[in-house]
């Protein structure tokens, strides 16, 4: 689905980004773990092309996607929740939803087809609330709303950029909960995440990085070994 070899990447003639080789299969959901000032947001950003790459590919089914704008990444079904959510916050939850929508709609035969509908469904807060600002929204309403602002581009990957930050218990469990019907759905799923917990509950497999470069990958036995991940959160996670 999407794969990184050896990408280097960062921000004007500052290399952020390492020889960074990750993997993400159809249908699998992979983190990426590591504490601030890991690089995990630069290689969300790398990957959706709001910063250029220096070195390496990166690719989606196969296809080298690294010279491609934005937008083309969009329609090539790679869509993005980043980090402070970027709502317009002044437009209504439904205006920001119809906008997606819209664009979504340039996606012909997309494997996952989410309708405005599925995604009050998703997140059912929403029903009552479709006329307000989402600028008066709690922090975790306004993950959800990026959230199903996303799906509606109908993405075949969606890439989750600290999605549990600053977030309440209770609401990072409705996140949580969200995500793992996405998996169940058989979406692709890139998390990056500092929260161990969140990434052992949410992904199949997970990188950890630090200092711009993977040190160690994960597979899906590792999650129940406690020790090792405690060895992990106290190494790269402190």
């Amino acid at each position: 689905m999407l794969a990184t070899h050896q990408l280097r990447a960062g921000y004007g003639s500052v290399a952020v980004l390492f020889d960074v080789d990750i993997a993400v299969g159809a249908g699998e959901s992979i983190a990426i773990i590591g504490a601030n000032g890991a690089g995990k947001s630069t290689l969300v950003r790398a990957i959706c092309g709001l910063i250029p790459s220096m070195a390496g590919t990166i690719e989606k089914e196969g296809r080298p996607i690294q010279s491609l704008p934005p937008h083309a990444r969009a329609e090539h079904g790679v869509a993005v929740v980043l980090e402070g959510r970027h709502l317009f916050g002044e437009l209504s939850l439904e205006s920001n939803l119809r906008i997606a929508e819209t664009q979504g709609s340039k996606r012909r035969n997309a494997r996952f087809d989410f309708s405005f509908e599925d995604v009050l469904d998703l997140f059912p807060f929403m029903r009552g609330r479709l006329g307000a600002p989402v600028g008066v929204f709690s922090g975790g309403e306004q993950q959800m709303v990026a959230i199903g602002r996303a799906l509606l581009l109908k993405p075949d990957l969606l890439i989750l950029d600290e999605p549990s930050t600053g977030l309440a218990p209770k609401v990072v469990r409705e996140i949580v909960a969200v995500i793992q019907t996405l998996r169940q759905k058989g979406m692709s799923l890139l998390l990056i995440e500092q929260h161990i917990g969140v990434a052992s509950e949410c992904s199949d497999r997970a990188y950890v990085m630090s200092l711009g470069k993977i040190v160690k990958e994960l597979d899906s036995t590792d999650w129940h070994d406690q020790s090792l991940l405690a060895e992990i959160t106290q190494a790269y996670l402190g």
